[in-house]
């Protein structure tokens, strides 16, 4: 847009000298036609009559001018004083420019006009609606919003506008540019990706939910006995807890605190359970064929339960220490955890086999409910020649795809390999060490300022008494002990 004092033309001395001349030739015309008729009998009347005419054309010129004229009307977004009013405008108007987006859950009653109370109070405080999404009760209907609000706005103030409008059980936290996708294009992009691999599920169901725990709980223990854990077809909704029976059997636990799921969320994560059981067992044939230092040529590829045979099979050529130390515990059991291992729905595994085909390297990526665990094993003949760094860049680059902000591993004081696997990969890490386990955290993200994203505001009454942790918010995790196959099983 350009401004009346850019677009105004710049003056020469030549214009003001044409302009001058012109003023005094029309003077001198005017003296000679006033001398020329003045000095006639009837030379006053005509004098008077040529200024009347001059007079009605101007003001006829004028009058059709503005009739017929095709320029913009004044006030217009085209018109040169928007530019001079801003910039005129004055210097606050910049901070009052500088928006937020919220995510923001409310539940409203279902009677006319109170949506339209809620717009108006939102209207108030010059916040924008982006999106709006229904979730409907038995009583009342849960609305959800995105909205663009000013960055001077507080989410306590935002809170109660939205107490005072008639809105109860307000929830509010920050979001981001990618939740300005529309919910039918994410959910059905997070289909794609279920229909994919069978290991996105868990991810899917996260990202579909928002900020909430998911646990995969398998039917048997690793000896074969019950675990007692079941869930109708139709799964179950409770409150902040869904339970959906998991297609490979066992229960898919979704947890979210303070923040109940609806219907309409519960019936979405049905859907997508549903596509992965119909769609079955599947993993992505990628593979990359890497060239070790003395020249031998290895492959890296996901595997499954479908890989096992060859996996046992190196466990049985692996020493006692080898297994020892990715499994702290007895040798004897350590074939039992592989199925369980190798199942997608617990996370990603690679595996490495020669060019003869023999599995040599197994990694694996475990979804650990908020968190996320990397194990590695490698045989005895195939160490210390860089597969172990190999496979963990690697793991750590599918944690990185999955929006994983941090992977763990946890092993044993004296395993100097995985230390050093884990300083190789030049990332920030936490070391924690208790009677000689030692679990190594690499943080794959900055931390994020959560002071806004993990305040759960609830509505003005409410406040006081629930407390003020966000989905995302957590305790840090306790040290675990020794024990069978490195935590396996909380998932």
């Amino acid at each position: 847009m350009t401004s009346a004092k850019s677009a105004r033309r710049p003056h020469h001395w030549r214009r003001d000298l044409i302009e001058l001349a012109a003023l005094f030739t029309a003077v001198a015309v005017a003296d000679a036609v006033a001398n020329l008729i003045g000095h006639q009998p009837d030379g006053p009347y005509l004098l008077v009559a040529s200024a009347v005419a001059l007079v009605a054309t101007a003001a006829f010129h004028t009058w059709w001018a503005r009739r017929h004229s095709h320029a913009p009307p004044p006030g217009s977004d085209t018109d040169t004083g928007a530019g001079t009013q801003a910039e005129t405008a004055p210097a606050g108007a910049d901070e009052e420019l500088e928006a937020v987006l919220w995510r923001m859950r409310t539940t409203v009653q279902d009677t006319p006009g109170a949506l339209a109370a809620l717009c108006t109070a939102l209207a108030r405080r010059r916040i924008d609606i982006l999106t709006l999404q229904t979730h409907p009760l038995a009583e009342g209907t849960v609305d959800e919003f995105l909205l663009r609000a000013p960055g001077a706005l507080p989410a306590q103030q935002l809170t109660r506008e939205i107490a005072s409008a008639g809105g109860t059980s307000t929830w509010i936290e920050r979001a981001d540019a990618h939740d300005l996708v529309d919910t039918p294009t994410r959910v059905l992009g997070l289909a794609t990706r279920t229909a994919l691999d069978a290991a996105e599920l868990p991810l899917a169901l996260r990202q579909l939910l928002g900020r909430c725990t998911i646990h995969s709980l398998p039917a048997q223990t690793v000896t074969g006995r019950s675990t007692g854990e079941s869930a109708p077809v139709e799964g179950v909704l409770e409150d902040t807890v869904m339970r959906l029976r998991d297609p490979s059997g066992g229960v898919i636990s979704v947890e979210r605190p303070y923040l109940p799921f609806t219907p309409t969320e519960f019936a979405r994560a049905r859907a997508l359970v549903e596509l992965d059981a119909r769609l079955g067992p599947r993993v992505p044939r990628s593979e990359d064929v890497l060239t070790l230092p003395e020249g031998n040529d290895i492959t890296v590829r996901r595997a499954d339960r479908s890989d096992l045979g060859a996996a046992v099979a190196m466990h049985d050529r692996c020493s006692e220490r080898t297994l020892g130390l990715r499994y702290h515990g007895p040798v004897r059991d350590a074939d039992r955890y592989l199925d369980h291992l190798l199942s997608p729905r617990f996370g990603r595994t690679l595996a490495v086999q020669t060019a003869s085909g023999r599995l040599v390297a197994l990694g694996h990526l475990l979804w650990d409910g908020d968190e996320t665990e990397v194990a590695l094993v490698v045989e005895d003949d195939w160490q210390r020649r860089g597969i172990g760094s190999q496979l963990l860049e690697r793991l750590v680059g599918l944690a990185v795809e999955a929006g994983c902000e941090s992977v763990y591993a946890v092993t044993q004081a004296h395993n100097t390999g995985m230390v050093a696997a884990m300083r190789a990969l030049s990332l920030p890490l936490d070391y924690q060490i208790e009677e000689g386990t030692l679990v190594i955290t690499a943080r794959l993200t900055p931390a994020r300022d959560r002071s806004a994203a993990e305040s759960a505001h609830r509505s003005a009454a409410e406040q006081a008494d629930r407390p003020t942790t966000g989905p995302s918010g957590q305790a840090s995790r306790p040290l675990p002990g020794p024990g069978p196959a490195g935590r396996p099983f909380r998932h």
